[in-house]
């Protein structure tokens, strides 16, 4: 067994030195990427060094550049969409046909978190495209109190740019079996704003009216009313005839509803599921978007206060 783990964990040590040198090196840049408040800006005209500059984003989302008499919005856009408005700006008053290439240098506004059970737990600021195998690997990979699953969760960017591409993009509490990912089964490409969890174990996450919402650890199977009874009960405002359960469905990361009448239960007219990990109790009127949405927004508010206390997280 433990010549079996030190594979397991050589394999991440290696897949670490890959994703230490894909991060520096000349890998194809996410051109998806939207440059945000703090990103530091590369701008090189071709022919005329004298107008090559490295600009931070200003408070304001706006760069200023050599021979431009009005600072340019950068926030917001890709790095081809700036690169063509610094053209059209400098064809107005000094460039007849201008080249310009724009690179986000420092990327500083959008960022992914790996927490829990990592060699490594922290923040990543990363402007390339990169997959969840190579994030974990670059905190340092599973520690040895990891347990079998990742965690994903997915919100949204962490800026306040909208695209059509947001709109597609669902809210999301996705989980992995780590050995699926090693083994290339699995794998999730990331986005800015995702926030990954190395589990120590599974957990079941209690949401809507119940007197403590949040994840529920499972180390053992586990029924509806024992996870509404470890969120300490439900309130006086409840529907027991709809309570939802949103399991995520094998091999996707859609979801699909269970209804259960949580009264029949109390009642003995319907037997008590059991539940499976990664499940969500949705003790509440809320629709699925919603509830991931909300889960997702409080699981990332306290991330600060686990790094703080230097706690892994779940």
């Amino acid at each position: 067994m433990k010549f079996i783990r030190s594979l397991f964990l050589m394999s991440f040590a290696m897949l670490a030195l890959c994703a230490a040198a894909f991060a520096q090196g000349t890998a194809a840049r996410d051109e998806r990427y939207r440059i945000g408040f703090q990103d530091v800006i590369d701008v090189k005209v071709f022919r005329h060094p004298e107008l090559d500059v490295r600009a931070p984003v200003n408070p304001d989302g706006r760069i200023y550049l050599y021979r431009l008499e009005k600072p340019l919005v950068a926030v917001c856009k890709t790095e081809r969409e700036l690169a063509n408005d610094i053209v059209a700006a400098y064809k107005v008053s000094y460039l007849r046909d201008p080249q310009v290439t724009v690179t986000v240098a420092e990327q500083k506004s959008q960022s992914m978190a790996v927490i829990g059970a990592v060699e490594k737990p922290g923040t990543f600021f990363i402007g390339r495209e990169l997959n969840l195998l190579q994030l974990i690997a670059m905190a340092g990979g599973p520690s040895k109190d990891a347990g079998t699953r990742v965690l994903v969760v997915r919100v949204g960017s962490n800026t306040d740019c909208k695209t059509d591409d947001d709109s597609k993009e669902q809210p999301g509490l996705m989980t992995f079996k780590i050995r699926d990912l090693q083994e290339g089964k699995q794998n999730l490409e990331m986005r800015p704003g995702d926030v990954v969890s190395v589990l120590k174990s599974d957990i079941i996450y209690v949401y809507g009216n119940v007197k403590k919402p949040g994840p529920v650890e499972v180390r053992e199977p586990i029924t509806l009313t024992q996870a509404i009874a470890s969120a300490e009960g439900y309130t006086n405002a409840t529907d027991k005839d709809s309570v939802r359960i949103l399991r995520q469905k094998p091999d996707s990361l859609d979801r699909e509803e269970i209804i259960v009448n949580l009264s029949d239960i109390e009642k003995r007219k319907a037997s008590d599921p059991y539940l499976q990990p990664n499940d969500i109790v949705a003790v509440s009127k809320d629709n699925a978007k919603a509830i991931l949405t909300g889960i997702g927004t409080a699981f990332k508010n306290g991330i600060p206060l686990l790094m703080s206390r230097g706690i892994p997280g779940l």
